[in-house]
């Protein structure tokens, strides 16, 4: 009904649950919810928001599916309704970081106008049977979160400065770092248990795309793609 076909990352994790060793799947899901299963049966395991602006759902039930909100399916005069079309999340890399347990998503706070019409097929014409427009007393805004992922909470939040519509990934090391790409269009990271930030770099380019590392010659290298350039970063010697 808001498009939100869900092409964010998934993460499987094997970490203690509630006491003893499981096997995990983790979703920062486009619809604004955190879901926690495990990945042998299924079994939803924890189901919690991590945006603020989430208007469509009250939560989500047991049985893994949403308890709706009323009022909030696209009408012909237009409904606000959040997250907006490109959802809470989307096709950005996310982290996880076993020695603080938390998942880092790029998260963007936005909502839409939904509207629906009348429409008739016809072959060879595009088809859609409504459309959205950004909510004018809602600005979007971008935040990289951290998810502690044995109680579903924000255990840490970074805001971010710009339109909120770059759309970077971000990378967790076991030396202590998330790195990011930033909404102002900088490559930074930051701590990885507190968020403090600790280094950037203005790339002046939107994100597309989201940073990795690899190994030369015995040096780590971080990388990202920023326009038509690949920019690598490594300590100096």
């Amino acid at each position: 009904m808001w498009d939100w076909d869900a092409q964010q990352p998934l993460v499987l994790v094997d970490a203690e649950w509630e006491g003893r060793p499981r096997k995990l799947l983790l979703d920062a899901n486009r619809n604004g919810f955190f879901y926690v299963l495990d990945r042998t049966d299924g079994k939803l395991l924890r189901a919690k928001p991590f945006v603020n602006k989430l208007t469509w759902a009250r939560e989500i039930g047991a049985d893994g599916r949403p308890v709706m909100n009323p009022n909030q399916l696209p009408t012909e005069s237009g409904v606000r309704v959040c997250p907006s079309l490109i959802g809470a999340a989307n096709w950005w890399s996310n982290a996880y970081d076993p020695a603080t347990g938390f998942y880092y998503v790029s998260t963007l706070e936005s909502c839409a106008i939904f509207s629906k019409r009348a429409i008739e097929w016809e072959a060879g014409k595009g088809f859609g049977g409504g459309s959205t427009r950004e909510s004018p007393d809602d600005p979007p805004g971008k935040f990289l979160r951290a998810i502690d992922v044995r109680t579903g909470s924000i255990a840490w939040e970074l805001p971010q400065n710009g339109p909120a519509t770059t759309r970077g990934g971000v990378l967790a090391t076991a030396g202590g770092l998330v790195f990011f790409c930033a909404d102002s269009n900088e490559f930074a990271a930051a701590d990885s248990a507190t968020s403090k930030l600790l280094w950037r770099f203005q790339a002046n380019h939107f994100w597309r795309a989201s940073p990795m590392s690899y190994l030369f010659d015995g040096k780590q290298h971080v990388a990202v793609a920023s326009g038509s350039n690949i920019l690598a970063f490594a300590l100096p010697e």
